[in-house]
């Protein structure tokens, strides 16, 4: 393991006000690490560094003395219909968003040792009942394709020999954000239920081991390259919505058909109605432990 396990180190970290960020730069600062915010506005606070993605720009001397650079920013996938002025914003928020802070990772006199780079398990499109690891190529279809650029433009940081990992993110079960952010509400007032015929494959995971996989990955010296943050088991979509009926104690009895999905989400229904069957091989095979790999326990942790 690492040397951030047992010593105080300096964490930057974008998208630190997003569902992941929030919960894991608090996890970061209750250890003792120091935290480095960047924001888009004039800074507040000595940790908050600005940073202007679409303007290729951030404050390198707020990196300097980073051991670990993060990058969770990004527009929310699920925030607007895609028009294609909002397509072009998801791809320009995560594209450019990494390009400028791989850029400045590189250029410090002392790099970072690791760059982590969000991405989704979105990369592989619709898996059907296939399941797949990260052995898997991409898919076709908008998100695989805005993923395989988002992953490739981490490339700077990559080529400078910094450390540099894909952490290609599942649906995170967390009450403030995320798909599941809308998912809670519906089902407390008992409007939950299957999305289409509910066979699709739904890849979760806690917001818990979300952020101690990405500890994991910041502190393993040994690991690169892309990682699916998923527990090992996905579930259909009918079945996580059982266990949201179960823990919730409501009915989950009201199904959104196909159609009307796609009639209120436009294009994105394809991707709520397409079945990914995401397995964590990389994460599971680099000795990391899930601490709520099931379904019921991963929802009860997000209602703590």
């Amino acid at each position: 393991m690492g040397a951030m396990e047992t010593t105080q180190s300096r964490v930057a970290v974008a998208g630190a006000s997003g569902l992941i960020g929030t919960a894991l730069t608090r996890s970061l600062a209750a250890d003792g690490h120091e935290v480095v915010r960047l924001v888009r506005r004039a800074p507040r606070s000595k940790d908050e560094v600005r940073w202007d993605p679409k303007e290729r720009y951030v404050d390198t001397a707020g990196l300097a003395g980073c051991s670990a650079v993060v990058n969770l920013a990004g527009a929310g996938i699920g925030d607007h219909r895609w028009t294609a002025a909002y397509k072009r914003e998801l791809r320009d928020s995560r594209v450019l968003g990494t390009e400028t802070l791989a850029t400045a990772a590189a250029s410090l006199d002392e790099p970072p040792r690791v760059f982590v780079n969000a991405s989704a398990i979105g990369y592989y499109g619709d898996t059907g009942q296939r399941a797949v690891d990260e052995s898997a190529p991409a898919g076709e279809g908008f998100l695989p394709s805005l993923c395989v650029e988002w992953e490739d433009s981490a490339a700077a940081a990559r080529d400078a020999g910094i450390r540099t990992v894909l952490a290609r993110n599942g649906l995170v079960i967390g009450r403030e954000g995320g798909a599941w952010g809308r998912l809670f509400p519906l089902f407390k007032a008992g409007l939950g239920g299957r999305l289409g015929n509910g066979r699709q494959y739904w890849s979760y995971i806690s917001l818990h081991d979300e952020v101690a996989a990405l500890r994991h990955l910041i502190d393993t010296e040994t690991l690169s390259g892309p990682f699916n943050l998923t527990a090992p088991e996905p579930l259909t979509n009918r079945e996580v919505t059982a266990a949201m009926g179960r823990v919730l104690h409501r009915p989950a009895l009201l199904p959104a058909p196909a159609p009307a999905l796609r009639l209120v989400l436009g294009e994105m229904a394809g991707d709520v109605l397409g079945s990914q069957r995401v397995l964590p091989t990389r994460l599971l095979d680099s000795g990391f432990a899930f601490a709520f790999p099931a379904i019921d326990e991963a929802i009860r942790a997000a209602l703590r």
